[in-house]
């Protein structure tokens, strides 16, 4: 599975942006789909997934309530609604996609089989 991801920018602080993530390939293998972000000087840090077929989604507490992951399947798409955006939402934003087997609650770098190339989220405060 290949990803793209777009969408990043600057926004002030309590403002939104929209994240999309393009999956191409073998998607029908796909189990989950996730965001993570990298802040500098920090790890790589789940922020939601999505189970591709079932839809479930699941988030890192710090955004809970502020960010929305959704899917379409029709289209191979993947997106993080973000909203109420505060400083330190500011990093590089990853999608990935998970198609081994296993747990559909997955929020470890290392459960996840591709990755895109990031987008850059900055909020201004």
């Amino acid at each position: 599975v290949q990803l793209q991801a777009s969408g990043g920018g600057l926004v002030q602080a309590g403002g939104s942006l929209r994240l999309s993530c393009a999956a191409s390939g073998r998607t029908f293998n796909t189990y989950v789909m996730g965001w993570f972000r990298e802040a500098p000087g920090k790890e790589r840090e789940f922020v939601a997934g999505i189970t591709w077929s079932g839809g479930t989604t699941y988030y890192a507490v710090s955004v809970k309530g502020r960010f929305t992951i959704s899917r379409d399947i029709a289209e191979n798409m993947v997106y993080l609604q973000m909203n109420s955006l505060k400083a330190e939402d500011t990093a590089v934003y990853y999608c990935a996609a998970a198609w081994r087997r296993g747990r559909d609650y997955r929020t470890s770098v290392h459960e996840y089989d591709s990755w895109g190339q990031g987008t850059l989220v900055t909020v201004s405060s």
